[in-house]
């Protein structure tokens, strides 16, 4: 996969030179390119931004800037173009796995105000854009967003984990875990300043293994994030899953 990043703090990238990232990398598997947005400036002062029309506070990105950059780095390709803004589509694991199964993506992420906003409605008709949101906050700048976004795109990409079976586990992956938080995991050894490991997992009953673990995931989101039940489906074993937790006194089910 082919990812650029046109930024004015390119280095803000250097977290992508290590660990699975930086492996994926030196892999071949990721090929990241990132560019600095003030390369297209051509004033003095490498300016990006101004004064916004209408007034208010802060500065807004340039359009002439962002277009030329763009225009640059793809050339005559058609990478998807993702630009972070609270004012998006949330990021979720559903879209990092569509965003995994693209060959190249184009980050942008802005500074100040934000881009001009005839920059999305320009390459909103030529590319296919997307604006999204990793979160109901506002960060200095998008920078911190793409980074969250590349990494849960990148560790989905074949060859990248040492296990490719972690991530169907993984909170909120399609399938059997779709719409619930992971539940507790366990290492050696068995016992922990007193503290043991539940001993089902020891048993080598894959299918109590299984069980047991869609119990503590339904148990999980239901005490953090009990909105996140709503969306899903429940089969008649998760609801007598749930029946018990009520049986039992656990808070969950109030």
């Amino acid at each position: 996969m082919r990812i650029d990043v046109i930024s004015i703090f390119p280095e803000y990238f250097a977290p992508l030179d290590v660990s699975l990232m930086g492996k994926a990398r030196a892999k071949g598997i990721l090929d990241v390119r990132l560019h600095q947005l003030r390369e297209w400036a051509h004033d003095v002062h490498k300016t990006v931004d101004d004064t916004p029309y209408g007034g208010g506070p802060g500065m807004v990105m340039k359009p002439e800037i962002w277009g030329a950059a763009i225009d640059d780095v793809i050339g005559e390709g058609s990478p998807r173009l993702v630009v972070p803004t609270p004012s998006g589509r949330p990021f979720t694991q559903a879209v990092a796995l569509e965003y995994a199964a693209e060959p190249w993506l184009l980050f942008a992420p802005a500074r100040y105000e934000g881009i001009d906003s005839r920059v999305m409605i320009e390459y909103g008709a030529r590319l296919r854009l997307d604006e999204v949101s990793i979160g109901d906050y506002v960060l200095a700048g998008g920078e911190a967003a793409v980074l969250v976004m590349i990494e849960a795109v990148a560790r989905l990409l074949p060859g990248v984990l040492g296990n490719a079976v972690s991530a169907v586990d993984d909170s909120f992956a399609p399938g059997a875990m779709e719409n619930l938080l992971e539940g507790p995991v366990f290492t050696k050894p068995p016992v922990w300043r007193g503290h043991e490991v539940p001993e089902v997992l020891l048993s080598g009953h894959h299918g109590k293994i299984a069980r047991w673990r869609r119990d503590e995931a339904l148990r999980r989101t239901l005490r953090k994030r009990p909105e996140l039940i709503e969306r899903g489906e429940l089969s008649p074993a998760d609801l007598r899953a749930i029946e018990s937790f009520r049986a039992d006194g656990d808070p969950v089910a109030d």
